[in-house]
């Protein structure tokens, strides 16, 4: 009889034995084929890992010690992306040093990583909060400011009215705060801005040599917004401004019957004296700063808008004079801040004409319902109407010719358009990498020198944020006083800090070369070692961060820092682990699972089991504590299997071919994300081999070879107690023969007259002669009567008509 598997001297055996040996410790021998496993590297929060996090981790460790067995160089890394909003915010509530915050958090989040097994290798653990990291991130910046990609400006910005904070448009959800919830507001603000826009057309054409899933592909496209179409100028009625729009759709110009402008267009300040209403335009306008883009293009909200009286525009192709208003749903931001109305054809503007009764004209045909009934705005084909020199053209023919038009008269352009725009990278807080930069009124903004690199965070009395939108460290006054690194003359240095993004957005380049101080990592490492062979993460981050990353990494590409144009060759994405009420967990809901719970009552072994036999990896799954325990038992029937063990270093004949199909199917599995089916293959095999009351030593030898990227700590000790050589992780895939995963012997029907008596089993390349001689012994007085015809269909069926 073994002994009981107890799961806690088991795993706290071999998780030392695996530190003391550095049984994951990377190589730097370059002449071995790499493979480069990679998962999101956590926010340490002082909440720990919650059992979301395994289900990648686990995941992507899997592959990882499966490459090692096949003889790849591993690289498996984990570090930390510590500076952030959470951190300080809580630091601010608690009056704890951030620094004290993000220390303690990554103690904790540490502890519980390793408690799960990953064969992480923790020599090479980064943290974006350290100066020798974020000297290299700083190093970057000063890069992209050369370059002429970092710049700053006057602009309004989303401003958290909690966290005192600017925000990306990314970072403002529903119109509030994603981090805190609350209210956010417009504010017009000095602001560093990277121009990721240079890089739009690149960002799109990468996504055709990568091996990415679908759906973040299309993530990536549609936030780039790429599109075709035509700038176009409208006269203001008699005066010399024109307004300039940009339409996808300039073969619709005839329909165009009003025009929006944005509350923010500087050509209503401009003639603020000859607007009839200006009192109503600027309580409009006030009002529309106090809502985020997000709302203000919201599709089902309520169309508002004011008619600009004392303007109006002339539409260039039929000379008809238009009114001109402004509404919240015309952005400055995007295009030029204004847009031509086509009511007939586009759902919003049909929503505003009819609210404010204007006119409405149908330019392209195919409705069978009035445009003064119903927008038709599926007008991608279709044939023009009441469009002059455009009728009975199809859309593409309308579009060309309309551009020709445009651009013959010189009254506008054919234009590629985007709707990415640049990345907003101040943050007004204390709790990040501090901007490389200094202003002096001579000279203006100057770089540090990069010898000068880290400019490390000082230490400050206090981090609270402001309320007049600047940092804590612009109180600073000694920090902030400096000489200018051109003319040495006084200059001050920026006190806006970088957000969270910056540090995310290379990280993966410092595992390769974590502790070198010359360089970002080192050319031979990076040649080596990139890009990236699998990224796996959130698919809350397939949009985001993945596109702030792949500019990065394609900027430095251009200036010949990394070998390759793309970061990751392989990106997936997984589901979300729900609570067991089928919602997210969350603590206010109550449905919160914690790991440590968990490891300590079933063991780390039986938790990464369950996450990924919990359902499809790309899909949510409810998490259930029956779930668990199921994954426990298996992992005693496992544990109980050697007491079934019999000589023999090869398979036995009953279970060979069993043996084969499931190598296949579980070496398959492992590299498409199917780890469920997989871990379902070992149990249908774990029961065959208890149905046979016997495990041969070979068999059992490769069970736990197949198991143990999933189970790695009791693998570990069953190998060890069954006496093979060396350590499980050290041994080598097992392979499979393909001609023996096909079964030997077939189960066939057997039907009399078509309907079906029983079954038999043949060898699969029995004659057809010998097929039915058994058909009819294993009939015996169940086939009466004269026998007319019989007929066999090979490896199905046997059919025997009787009179």
């Amino acid at each position: 009889m073994a002994v009981p598997y107890n799961h806690r001297e088991v795993e706290t055996k071999w998780q030392k034995i695996w530190d003391d040996e550095k049984a994951f410790k990377t190589s730097d021998d370059y002449s071995k084929p790499k493979y480069y496993a990679l998962v999101e590297f956590p926010y340490p929060s002082g909440q720990g890992l919650h059992v979301g996090h395994p289900r990648p981790y686990t995941a992507l460790d899997i592959v990882a010690r499966k490459r090692r067995m096949q003889g790849y160089n591993v690289l498996y890394p984990m570090g930390w992306d510590a500076f952030g909003l959470p951190t300080e915010n809580y630091a601010i509530k608690n009056h704890i040093h951030p620094k004290i915050v993000t220390k303690n958090n990554v103690e904790r989040f540490k502890g519980q990583l390793h408690s799960l097994g990953y064969s992480f290798d923790w020599d090479r653990e980064i943290n974006t909060t350290d100066p020798a990291y974020y000297k290299w991130t700083q190093w970057i910046f000063l890069k992209l400011f050369k370059a002429g990609l970092a710049y700053k400006t006057e602009m309004p910005i989303n401003w958290c009215t909690s966290c005192k904070v600017g925000l990306a448009n990314e970072e403002v959800v529903n119109g509030v705060c994603e981090r805190c919830g609350s209210e956010v507001v417009r504010k017009v603000k000095s602001q560093w801005m990277l121009k990721i826009t240079e890089y739009a057309e690149k960002l799109i054409e990468g996504l055709d040599t990568v091996d990415y899933i679908e759906r973040v592909k299309v993530s990536q496209k549609n936030w780039i917004g790429k599109s075709q179409g035509a700038e176009v100028d409208f006269a203001l009625t008699g005066r010399e401004d024109k307004l300039r729009v940009y339409t996808t759709r300039p073969d619709t110009l005839f329909g165009a019957t009003y025009m929006v402008l944005s509350p923010e267009h500087p050509l209503i300040d401009k003639y603020r004296d000859e607007i009839e209403n200006w009192e109503e335009v600027a309580a409009y306008r006030e009002m529309a700063a106090r809502k985020s883009d997000f709302e203000r293009t919201e599709l089902s909200k309520e169309k508002t808008g004011v008619q600009i009286k004392g303007l109006s525009a002339t539409n260039p192709v039929n000379q008809k004079e238009i009114p001109v208003w402004i509404s919240d749903y015309v952005l400055m931001t995007y295009g030029t801040g204004a847009i031509m109305a086509v009511p007939a054809h586009d759902e919003r503007d049909w929503e505003f004409a009819k609210k404010f009764d204007l006119p409405i004209v149908e330019v392209v045909s195919g409705s069978s319902v009035s445009v003064q009934e119903a927008v038709y705005s599926d007008v991608a084909s279709g044939i023009l109407v009441n469009s002059g020199f455009l009728d009975g053209l199809s859309v593409a023919e309308a579009k060309e010719k309309m551009i020709s038009f445009l651009e013959e008269k010189k009254i506008g352009r054919r234009k590629t358009n985007y709707k990415l725009r640049d990345w907003v990278f101040s943050r007004q807080r204390y709790w990040g990498e501090p901007i490389p930069i200094v202003y002096c009124e001579k000279c203006g903004y100057v770089p540090l020198d990069e010898s000068e690199l880290p400019l490390e965070l000082p230490e400050v009395e206090s981090y609270m944020p402001t309320d007049n939108g600047e940092s804590p460290l612009a109180a600073m006054a000694d920090w902030v006083n400096t000489t200018c690194p051109c003319c040495k003359g006084q200059a001050k240095r920026e006190t806006d800090t970088m957000p969270q993004w910056a540090g995310s957005s290379w990280y993966y380049l410092r595992y390769t070369d974590p502790h070198n101080n010359q360089a970002l990592a080192s050319k031979e490492a990076l040649d080596y070692w990139l890009p990236v062979d699998w990224y796996n993460g959130g698919m809350e981050h397939t949009t985001l961060h993945l596109l702030y990353s792949r500019f990065w990494h394609r900027f430095l590409y251009d200036q010949k820092v990394v070998p390759c144009p793309e970061p990751y060759q392989k990106r997936t994405s997984h589901g979300m682990i729900l609570g067991s009420n089928g919602e997210k967990m969350s603590k206010s809901r109550g449905n919160v699972v914690n790991p440590d719970d968990i490891v300590r009552d079933y063991g780390a072994d039986t938790l990464r089991t369950y996450e990924m036999f919990i359902g499809a990896f790309d899909l949510s799954a409810i998490w259930s504590e029956d779930g668990v325990k199921g994954c426990r038992r298996f992992l005693e029937r496992v544990w109980k299997l050697q007491e079934l063990l019999t000589e023999g270093d090869g398979y036995s004949p009953e279970l060979e071919t069993k043996m084969h199909q499931t190598i296949k199917k579980v070496s398959s599995d492992f590299e498409s994300l199917k780890y469920n089916t997989a871990i379902a293959a070992m149990m249908s095999l774990i029961n065959d081999m208890y149905k046979r009351n016997a495990v041969t030593r070979g068999e059992y030898k490769t069970l736990l070879t197949l198991l143990n990227p999933v189970a790695p700590h009791i693998t570990e000790e069953l190998w060890q107690t069954a006496g093979y050589e060396g350590r499980i992780y050290q041994t080598v895939w097992p392979s499979y023969d393909e001609s023996k995963t096909v079964e030997s012997t077939i189960e066939v029907g057997v039907q009399v007259n078509g309907k079906m008596r029983t079954t038999i089993t043949i060898p699969r390349e029995e004659a057809k002669e010998a097929v039915i001689e058994k058909a009819k012994e294993a009939l015996g007085d169940r086939l009466t009567g004269t026998v007319v015809k019989e007929i066999y269909v090979p490896g199905r069926i046997v059919n025997i008509v009787v009179k």
